[in-house]
């Protein structure tokens, strides 16, 4: 079983554990109905880092993800992203994602846990064209901060000013002392 890199952290808090998609994970702190209540009123910060996370460069990196996915990449801008699907040969669906556009040549997409290796595979077998691919999901920590007043509690960790990232942007830049991080606004 995989852990995270809060997995100590969650543990030291009383986090109830439970395995997901090969991850220790916590499931509930106090209980479900005051945690939701706090989120919906307030804050709350969900470990997420099982997520998975593919980096897609080069000069074929939007053909690839033209390929693979459902929606039209190529209206991304840098600092953008944009929620999608892999569709199968067969209509239905491998799975779907966050496609987030980096750079010019530079994708990150964002993947479920329970299917990383599943997507991963998919995604090169179709991958003819020759666009560099790397599985960053082992590497990174996703946080999912979320609630009405998130941006209040997030913004004195950052220089940006976190009420202009509009839904389904981005910016990458410094939060808690650190230096490259993307903050977005997906969830």
């Amino acid at each position: 079983m995989k852990n995270t890199a809060l997995t100590d952290v969650h543990i030291a808090l009383g986090a109830k554990m439970v395995p997901f998609a090969g991850y220790n994970m916590p499931v509930q702190y106090e209980g479900v109905t005051v945690e939701h209540e706090t989120v919906r009123n307030g804050v709350g910060v969900f470990d997420v880092s099982h997520m998975g996370e593919f980096l897609i460069e080069g000069p074929k990196a939007l053909e690839l993800i033209q390929n693979v996915c459902s929606n039209d990449a190529s209206k991304l801008t840098i600092g953008k992203a944009q929620y999608s699907c892999l569709p199968n040969e067969d209509g239905g669906i491998v799975d779907d994602l966050i496609v987030y556009r980096i750079k010019e040549e530079t994708y990150l997409l964002v993947v479920n846990a329970s299917n990383i290796e599943k997507d991963w595979d998919w995604i090169a077998s179709k991958n003819s064209v020759g666009a560099a691919m790397r599985n960053l999901s082992e590497d990174y920590s996703l946080l999912a901060i979320q609630g009405p007043k998130a941006v209040e509690a997030m913004q004195s960790l950052t220089s940006h000013d976190l009420s202009q990232i509009k839904f389904y942007n981005f910016v990458v830049g410094d939060f808690a002392g650190i230096d490259y991080v993307i903050i977005s606004a997906t969830g």
